[in-house]
């Protein structure tokens, strides 16, 4: 089944022949998203090389349970130690990299704001100086949050050119890292350079793999799995849910457009849902209650919340539409199953996780295609 995945992703589509027998280094490769990143960029025929800390940012995790070691060049290294950075990119001389390396959860950012600055906008800093002396044509996203935006709960989305920074500490960071960003850019890598840079800004990203304390719906699973209730902190909050695959198909596409055309060399840009996909955490929890038999769920919003939650925050995505031919492929329901589908076959059987996660990327491809999206063909 693993290679008739691989043979049946690897002749998809020419855009991504693009990235067969390159080398992609991603930081945060065995988080969330980078896991995701790292399975897809594999079937794609990368040659993936990973950077991240020791430990693994959640037990259990994608990356461990689907053992993508087996495909990935790891190394263990703190990005903030900018050193052992420096000569890990210029060892490996990648033709891409993604940096998804972060400290990416509010509530921790309140427990621990000085490690949430230094790893967001400090290790962005030291990648940017390791990309400096790279020396080889190489295109490179490094993705913040849409978090990064100064949040006034507008009912419209946030542009590209919106004020950035926020109340919370991990809005602050992320804030930071786009200043560091667009400094470093305009002062050392020109257009003309051989190192292309840009900005992927999402947020709200769901799918199944994540385990990270205080999400919504690692925190359904986790309860549901042992028949418990799960408290929903704020079930009102209205948020533009994504699922994972839809950011990092912006990802790659960006990563395309950079490495053949330098127009889009210091550009920022928004990946979210379709305008009115908008959906709040409750109707998301009554979702995935359709695939999953015997939740419950409790309404915990009267109690004491210690810390600052946003009510609304949206993107507009018409620059990654009009520059990138980008857009979503997934409706709110289809996101939901897949991701109750991922986590109801882990539990059932967690040795065939990896078959699951090559399987929906594959359905999320040919999804796409279907559609007739550009960004796909």
């Amino acid at each position: 089944l693993l290679n008739c995945e691989e043979n049946k992703m690897s002749k998809l589509n020419s855009f991504m022949q693009l990235f067969r027998n390159k080398k992609a280094l991603l930081t945060g490769h065995t988080g969330f998203k980078g896991s995701w990143l790292s399975a897809w960029l594999h079937l794609l025929g990368a040659d993936v090389y990973g950077i991240s800390l020791d430990n693994p940012p959640s037990q259990p995790s994608h990356f461990g349970a689907a053992d993508f070691s087996k495909f990935v060049t790891e190394q263990r290294i703190d990005i903030r130690k900018s050193k052992e950075l420096s000569e890990c990119v210029n060892d490996i001389k990648p033709d891409f990299v993604f940096h998804l390396a972060a400290q990416a959860l509010v509530r921790k950012s309140y427990d621990n704001p000085v490690e949430t600055f230094q790893t967001n906008a400090l290790g962005t800093l030291n990648l940017l100086e390791a990309l400096r002396i790279l020396g080889k044509k190489c295109a490179v996203v490094l993705i913040t949050s849409d978090k990064c935006y100064n949040n006034l709960e507008w009912v419209w989305g946030y542009r590209e050119t919106d004020a950035l920074g926020g109340p919370d500490p991990y809005s602050a960071s992320k804030g930071a890292a786009e200043l560091v960003i667009r400094s470093h850019v305009k002062s050392f890598f020109p257009i003309n350079g051989t190192v292309h840079i840009a900005v992927g800004r999402a947020g709200n990203v769901i799918g199944g793999g994540d385990w990270a304390q205080d999400r919504i719906v690692p925190d359904c699973v986790r309860s549901w799995a042992k028949n418990e209730t799960v408290q929903l902190r704020n079930p009102q909050a209205i948020r533009p849910w994504q699922h994972v695959l839809e950011p990092l198909s912006g990802y790659l596409t960006l990563a395309k457009g950079l490495y053949e055309k330098r127009e889009l060399h210091g550009e920022p840009f928004n990946f979210g849902p379709l305008a009115y996909q908008n959906h709040s955490v409750q109707e998301l929890v009554q979702a995935m209650s359709e695939h999953w038999e015997q939740v419950k769920w409790d309404d915990a919003s009267d109690k004491e919340v210690l810390h600052y939650e946003s009510d609304l925050l949206k993107l507009n995505c018409d620059k990654a539409l009009h520059h990138l031919h980008w857009q979503a492929v997934l409706p709110f329901q289809e996101t939901v199953r897949m991701t109750a589908e991922w986590y109801r076959s882990y539990y059932n059987n967690s040795s065939m996780i990896r078959d699951v996660t090559f399987s929906q990327i594959n359905e999320y491809e040919a999804l796409a295609q279907n559609k007739g999206l550009r960004w796909a063909l």
